[in-house]
């Protein structure tokens, strides 16, 4: 199965980075994670994820949306909201979130043989 970034996008757009080091205690947290991969795309303006887990444990998520106004109806979308709170109960030993405005974007996609 081949893996991808998401494409870049015309700027300015902006991306909240989730950097995570989770608990030894997981119970719920897959099918949570799952559901709020499912309750974003509804986002008006939300334009996709990049995931990245190191042998060490250190979690990175990136979403990408389109406009500030994106980014807080999904920050106070109730069901996110109470998925916060659970992680920050259970399933988060420490987290750290970015949020920037992007200035600049390019990507690159070797071509086919």
């Amino acid at each position: 199965m081949s893996e991808s970034p998401v494409e870049a996008f015309d700027p300015p757009y902006y991306v909240a980075v989730f950097t995570t080091v989770r608990t030894e205690e997981q119970g719920g947290y897959r099918e949570t994670n799952a559901r709020m991969e499912e309750l974003v795309k509804d986002v008006p303006g939300y334009l996709g994820m990049d995931h990245a887990q190191t042998p060490g444990g250190l979690g990175i998520t990136v979403g990408y949306f389109r406009d500030a106004d994106a980014l807080t109806e999904w920050r106070t979308n109730a069901e996110h909201r109470a998925a916060q709170k659970r992680g920050r109960a259970e399933w988060y030993e420490s987290y750290t979130l970015h949020v920037a405005k992007v200035e600049r974007s390019h990507g690159f996609t070797r071509a086919a043989d």
